[in-house]
């Protein structure tokens, strides 16, 4: 069956293995992060994820919000979910999660490997991510899903979106609730 390919563009921590598990609950074939102890993420993130694209539905986490501009450009029918939540609560969430441990990955996307010492340019990022991408979207509202995932999670806004029943019988997913969302 043929699908439009659809891509979590929101930052980790802000709901993304929930979308992961919600888009796996409506039957799609879901690819999650990779990529995070490449030394050499920046130069390989998108050849990768176009290799990848060919072999899934959906896709969620890191790297793929970074590579929103270019997904859309070869990937044009696509749809893009932008999970969010407020600034001071995502930074909170990052700090908990991931401490002083470092990743390349991090390092590309926040020029910091850790958040600790770094919040006012991991936030920074952040929104300007966010801004990003509701800037590249602006004109093409049916294509991009801005969604909270963080507090209440609901099936309405997502199946309303791609076009799919609301399945009846599971609550809407919400992983990582003890540790923060993901």
């Amino acid at each position: 069956m043929h699908r439009q390919k659809v891509f979590g563009i929101g930052f980790h921590k802000t709901g993304t293995k929930s979308l992961g598990a919600a888009l796996d609950i409506l039957g799609y074939r879901t690819c999650g992060p990779f990529g995070a102890q490449d030394a050499d993420i920046a130069e390989t993130a998108l050849a990768r994820a176009v290799a990848l694209v060919s072999q899934y539905d959906a896709f969620q986490d890191n790297p793929w919000p970074l590579l929103f501009k270019e997904l859309d450009t070869r990937f044009p029918d696509s749809r893009f979910i932008l999970t969010i939540c407020p600034s001071d609560e995502w930074i909170e969430r990052a700090v908990r999660y991931f401490g002083t441990k470092e990743t390349p990955m991090r390092r590309w996307i926040y020029g910091a490997g850790s958040p600790i010492g770094n919040e006012r340019q991991y936030v920074a990022c952040f929104e300007a991510h966010t801004k990003a991408v509701m800037s590249h979207f602006q004109s093409r509202h049916d294509q991009l899903l801005v969604m909270p995932l963080i507090a209440e999670p609901k099936w309405q806004p997502l199946c309303a979106f791609l076009g799919m029943n609301i399945p009846q019988d599971q609550p809407f997913p919400h992983k990582n609730r003890m540790q923060g969302a993901q």
